[in-house]
């Protein structure tokens, strides 16, 4: 037996267990929903994994936000999700996701719920509030780092944020200059993205150039996503065409339009939503570089 595989699957068998435990503590529902879909949420950034006609979910997103329409106020779903040319030490074409949903919170509700979260589960591992990752130490303790994306920028970055977005190398920039400086004492919440690049979310009332976006950062590495939700109809449907019209100029298929979850969508009462990445925060918590590490057989080993 390899005795160093068997540890990194045993530490994620008690991840896993303990986000299940903190969402049900928490009076959160755990939900289970298909993952063929006739259709996804058209993503320009997403190349879809198809089987006989459907589409392997990327997010289980959309069916979780239908049921919030359909009265059910606090959801959680820890699933697969598939993502077409995704490999690397960190990517996975086939992955594990947590997700949770809830009526009334915003995105700064994510990050205090971010933040009970990690502290859980670092409690149910006897890290003692402090996360060792290759040679850093994160302290859980002290106050959480929270950059706006525009002083992330400000702070890091060797052009400007508007620059960024005009000559289509915002995710070059935050990728190499800005995201190795995130998460690195303490962990970090990068928020308030540019409304062009949060397609599902709603915009700051008083400052619509940008979104109610945050994601969130562990020693330099991307672990969830989240925001307050879009649920304007009209205004959703407007914006995937756009997320369309950026695919087909890159010469991929746009996604077909989900009219059942814009339907419902009318229905959808103000909440929030985010996506961590299970598989890197087990890499985080094993103290390990490789994504391979983590997970009982690769891609490549089957």
């Amino acid at each position: 037996m390899d005795t160093k595989k068997y540890r990194y699957l045993e530490i994620r068998s008690l991840v896993i267990q303990a986000a299940r435990d903190f969402f049900t503590d928490n009076l959160y529902l755990e939900i289970d929903t298909p993952v063929r879909c006739p259709c996804i949420i058209p993503e320009a950034q997403i190349d879809p994994v198809i089987s006989e006609g459907f589409y392997l979910q990327a997010s289980p997103e959309l069916c979780m936000k239908r049921m919030l329409s359909k009265g059910f106020d606090k959801i959680f779903q820890i699933c697969k999700c598939f993502r077409k040319n995704e490999r690397g030490t960190q990517h996975l074409p086939e992955l594990t996701m947590l997700e949770w949903y809830a009526k009334d919170d915003t995105y700064l509700d994510l990050m205090n719920q971010c933040q009970g979260l990690i502290k859980f589960i670092a409690a149910r591992l006897n890290l003692e509030n402090q996360i060792r990752y290759q040679d850093k130490t994160i302290s859980l303790n002290h106050p959480w780092q929270k950059l706006t994306v525009q002083q992330a920028f400000n702070l890091y970055a060797d052009k400007s944020l508007n620059d960024a977005l005009n000559d289509n190398s915002f995710d070059e920039i935050i990728g190499c200059q800005i995201e190795p400086h995130l998460g690195n004492t303490t962990p970090a919440f990068l928020y308030d993205y540019p409304a062009s690049l949060a397609s599902l979310a709603k915009l700051i009332p008083d400052n619509p150039q940008y979104a109610q976006r945050f994601e969130f950062y562990l020693a330099g590495i991307e672990l969830a996503n989240g925001f307050s939700e879009l649920t304007d109809p009209v205004e959703q449907k407007s914006r995937f065409e756009k997320e369309n019209q950026i695919r087909s100029s890159r010469k991929t298929a746009p996604i077909p339009m989900p009219d059942n979850f814009l339907t419902d969508l009318e229905k959808m009462p103000d909440s929030a939503g985010i996506a961590l990445g299970i598989d890197r925060l087990v890499m985080i918590f094993c103290d390990t570089t490789s994504i391979d590490d983590v997970v009982a057989f690769t891609p490549e080993d089957l």
